[in-house]
């Protein structure tokens, strides 16, 4: 009874985790679209190693980053807090980061 208690929550857990996979997948697609709330909701996921992410505050800050350059004022008071548990040069790179992904979002759609 023990083991089929653990398979059931084993298989539970794949599905959960595919599942986490597939929002991630989901709001990376709706960000190269520009979708500022996807841009927060994988700052979340990063922040909080949460959706099958691990916690990378670099990358965290990279996306509350772009959301709050298009207005998003929940993503402005993230990107804030996470400063404050971060180097100078961890944040130079998310905005590295960020900048990037708007060079790379832009030629994207310049090509399309």
């Amino acid at each position: 009874m023990e083991l089929a208690k653990i398979e059931t929550f084993a298989k539970l857990e794949a599905a959960d985790m595919a599942r986490a996979d597939m929002l991630v997948a989901n709001c990376l697609a709706a960000a190269a679209d520009g979708d500022t709330n996807a841009y927060y909701d994988l700052g979340v996921a990063y922040s909080t190693g949460s959706h099958g992410v691990n916690c990378d505050l670099i990358e965290a800050h990279k996306w509350f980053n772009l959301a709050a350059s298009q207005g998003h004022e929940a993503a402005s008071w993230c990107r804030a807090d996470i400063s404050d548990e971060m180097t100078a040069m961890e944040i130079a790179d998310a905005q590295r980061r960020a900048r990037e992904w708007l060079r790379q979002a832009n030629s994207g759609r310049r090509a399309a």
